[in-house]
């Protein structure tokens, strides 16, 4: 008999930094889960991603074991750490701080295709373009 998912929990933790202390605690406590071999277990498969932002669902099942699923890194944090910047701009799309290049946009949305409602490329630039704009992080060819 298959084992029965009682809670899916999602989280964006740090890759390779995953501690007991909140926010992963507060909400995988509650859940039953030993919250020591979830970090181990997370930290391991993030190691290469080390810094990196990561969305993560966690599916809890009804004998208090888990298995998670990671996500590709948000699109506003993959803008942020290519164009090199800390934030976006504070007016959205009425002010620019910094411009990246069409080359960079096509790689994020391959980095984010699978995680993003889109069928090709061209429409996942389109997702991710949006993003920027809002963002005020500028498209040039």
């Amino acid at each position: 008999m298959a084992k029965q998912i009682t809670k899916k929990v999602k989280l964006q933790i740090t890759a390779g930094k995953a501690t007991a202390a909140p926010p992963v605690g507060t909400a995988l406590g509650p859940a039953g889960i030993n919250l020591q071999e979830f970090c181990t277990r997370f930290n391991e498969a993030t190691r290469e991603k080390m810094g990196d932002v990561l969305p993560v669902e966690v599916f809890v099942y009804d004998d208090r074991s888990f298995d998670f699923k990671l996500k590709t890194p948000p699109a506003a944090f993959l803008l942020k750490k290519f164009a090199k910047i800390e934030k976006g701009a504070t007016k959205g799309n009425n002010e620019t701080v910094a411009t990246i290049s069409t080359a960079t946009l096509r790689e994020i949305a391959e980095m984010k295709m699978v995680d993003l409602n889109a069928y090709d490329v061209e429409a996942a630039m389109k997702i991710i373009s949006g993003t920027a704009k809002n963002m005020g992080i500028k498209i040039e060819d």
